[in-house]
């Protein structure tokens, strides 16, 4: 019997969860910690209803918060192809040294009426010129950059934010100009991801005062949120699920301050499951936290043992998701089922800009 329920504890269908489509947050909360934190103990099953300003209530002292200073890249691009057809790229490749003029080659997600052939060109504002080298699957094109200006120039200057396709925008859209700002965590620091690490959008420069006044330390890491992060699961058997890969790096200060409390036995707290992804990776293959840098593609899924995180802040996901799976392993797939009927039940706003959940 106990193995039965342990494969059941890998089926999709048991992920799943209805969501009214008016609870999908489209725009976000005047101010950023105005959102509602829905709180669960998993020691206990109690479920309680706050705001993100309440959070340093919910804290204590030597408490160590982790967040993620990625930084969103203004991915996606309009383009033409030679027949006049509209092109929209989203651009998933932004290496951190700038390519050498005519080797520019990146992968691109990219929407049109027809899929572009091998060869064939697509032109974009400011004289650059893609021209089609390879066909990916799910939609994703090789292309190699050439012209006046290079690709990171023109993604500065014209690039729009690549929010998730589940927030709706059109070309007028007077929230655009929120989204420049609201859709960056006010950590952001190192650009490259294509998703901002939304668990950390709550935070406001006061809040973070009123926390470090209580004694609780604040570190950063990085992990450059790829598109994957959006990728539907498509197996049956959730551990059959692949990730993309995702750059992350751990420098020395934060790397010193996580081992330390660690062994000190303080509460480490991640904001947001790419915290929790970057930490838990280094941990599995250093057995420790070091100063680290490389790639993970870690899922986690129910089972999961949580070698570094005490305590998880993140926003409520999309279901039948990775990132549910992860919440689900954290939790306990019954109390999240439970969490996310309260959620719904009490009209909490839901995904990137929806309101948060602490877990402890």
């Amino acid at each position: 019997m106990e193995g039965a329920n342990k494969v059941h504890m890998y089926c999709l269908e048991d992920y799943d969860y209805e969501l009214p489509a008016e609870l999908i947050a489209q725009e976000p909360t005047l101010k950023r910690d105005g959102s509602r934190l829905l709180c669960i103990k998993r020691s206990t099953g109690e479920i309680a209803d706050y705001y993100f300003f309440d959070l340093p209530s919910l804290f204590r002292e030597g408490d160590l918060l982790v967040v993620n200073n990625a930084r969103v890249v203004p991915a996606r691009l309009y383009g033409q192809k030679e027949t006049g057809g509209r092109v929209e790229i989203l651009v998933l490749d932004h290496p951190t040294k700038p390519p050498k003029s005519g080797q520019d080659i990146r992968w691109c997600l990219v929407k049109t009426s027809k899929r572009p052939k091998t060869g064939s060109t697509i032109l974009f504002p400011d004289g650059l010129i893609a021209v089609v080298k390879m066909l990916g699957e799910h939609g994703m094109v090789q292309l190699r950059f050439e012209g006046k200006h290079s690709l990171d120039y023109v993604l500065k200057k014209r690039g729009c934010l690549p929010l998730p396709p589940y927030i709706k925008r059109n070309g007028n859209d007077r929230r655009s100009e929120i989204d420049r700002e609201r859709y960056q965590t006010i950590f952001s620091r190192f650009s490259g991801a294509v998703a901002a690490p939304t668990a950390g959008l709550h935070f406001t420069r006061e809040l973070l005062k009123s926390l470090q006044s209580l004694g609780v330390d604040i570190v950063s890491i990085t992990l450059l949120v790829g598109h994957d992060t959006f990728r539907p699961v498509r197996v049956r058997d959730i551990r059959e699920h692949r990730l993309g890969k995702e750059s992350y790096f751990v420098g020395h200060y934060s790397a010193n301050s996580i081992d330390r409390a660690k062994k000190e036995g303080r509460r480490i707290i991640a904001v947001g499951t790419t915290v929790v992804r970057t930490l838990e990776t280094i941990y599995k293959r250093k057995g420790e936290i070091v100063t680290d840098s490389g790639t993970t593609d870690l899922l986690i899924y129910p089972g999961f043992k949580f070698q570094v995180i005490d305590t998880l802040i993140t926003n409520f996901h999309l279901p039948r998701s990775s990132l549910f799976f992860m919440v689900a392993a954290f939790a306990g797939i019954d109390l999240t089922m439970r969490a996310y009927r309260w959620a719904v039940e009490s009209r909490y706003r839901f995904y990137s800009y929806g309101d948060a959940m602490l877990i402890t």
